[in-house]
């Protein structure tokens, strides 16, 4: 008989579903709004409307479906409890357990960008690399570790939470975690919009940047291949942040490949390419090969990997 599963990537401002047969085989894909309200109460239960509505579409019943995984922006233990999602309003929260109640179905958890890592080692950009490191650029910035094949969770499901390396300890400005200086807060969207911000606000420099309200990543990445030169200082800034973070996590585990996703990897080879640039200035002579690649399931790599989570 054939089975079905359902891959769900949970983020700060939408939520990506998909519909898979278990051979791999995407049928659909959809977003519904994250409503972070009340703490993000509403959200599981979104979730398994979604659902539901997607099995009676489909004259489907539970029977035929396998389950669902889920990756959420947040550390989570091998039990499917998340210990506190900053982007959600999450506290701890037991994934597994609240949204198969809510289904009645199997619930397997990961970190989304553990899972989005082993979406691209999947079917992705790291396809056929064992030893793989995900990045993952969006509202914030996530990470996944790839080691002999499998996912680095750690003990407390914090692995690869490569957003909150330490990259500044001057900051003066708290990150979502509390913490300050975090990498997430310059290369994320947001974080390199900020950096913009402080920026534009300590000179009077002539650039395009100014035209822009609200200004947005795509924005700073856009103008600076048109030439503009604060925009080109703002994407060289994210690159040697980014890179030489990067260099000391490859120190570490070795990748074979670094991945690079998320919606600010949209701006392609001038992000990529200013990566890679500065991580090899920094890293250790027997890492300096290391690839780079772009994602190639672009938003859809937290689907794919969550689904690959129940294949496991």
């Amino acid at each position: 008989m054939k089975k079905y599963g359902f891959g769900v990537d949970i983020g700060g401002t939408t939520i990506k579903m998909g519909f898979f047969e278990t051979d791999g085989k995407l049928l659909d894909k959809w977003e519904i709004k994250t409503n972070t309200a009340n703490g993000g109460a509403e959200i599981l239960s979104d979730i398994a409307k979604g659902i539901d509505n997607k099995l009676a579409q489909e004259g489907i019943s539970k029977d035929e479906v396998q389950g669902v995984g889920v990756g959420v922006p947040g550390p989570v233990r091998d039990e499917g409890i998340v210990n506190r999602c900053v982007n959600l309003g999450w506290g701890i929260v037991n994934v597994a357990e609240e949204l198969g109640a809510l289904t009645g179905l199997t619930v397997k958890v990961g970190n989304d960008a553990n899972v989005a890592g082993l979406g691209e080692a999947w079917q992705g950009g790291a396809k056929g690399c064992k030893n793989a490191v995900m990045v993952t650029l969006g509202t914030g910035v996530g990470g996944g570790v790839i080691v002999d094949g499998k996912i680095v969770a750690g003990f407390h499901g914090a692995g690869g939470e490569i957003g909150h390396i330490t990259v500044n300890p001057d900051e003066i400005e708290a990150c979502n975690c509390g913490q300050y200086g975090c990498l997430e807060q310059y290369t994320s969207a947001t974080g390199i919009v900020r950096m913009a911000k402080r920026k534009l606000a300590k000179s009077d420099d002539e650039t395009s940047l100014r035209k822009f309200e609200p200004l947005t990543a795509k924005d700073i990445f856009d103008e600076a291949k048109a030439g503009d030169e604060i925009a080109k200082e703002l994407v060289d800034e994210l690159g040697l942040i980014l890179g030489s973070a990067l260099s000391n996590l490859a120190v570490v585990v070795n990748p074979e490949v670094i991945v690079i996703g998320g919606g600010v990897s949209k701006a392609g080879a001038i992000l990529i390419d200013t990566v890679e640039e500065h991580f090899k200035e920094n890293a250790f002579y027997a890492l300096k090969e290391t690839r780079f690649e772009l994602a190639t399931l672009g938003n859809d790599a937290g689907i794919y990997g969550c689904m690959a989570m129940l294949l496991d």
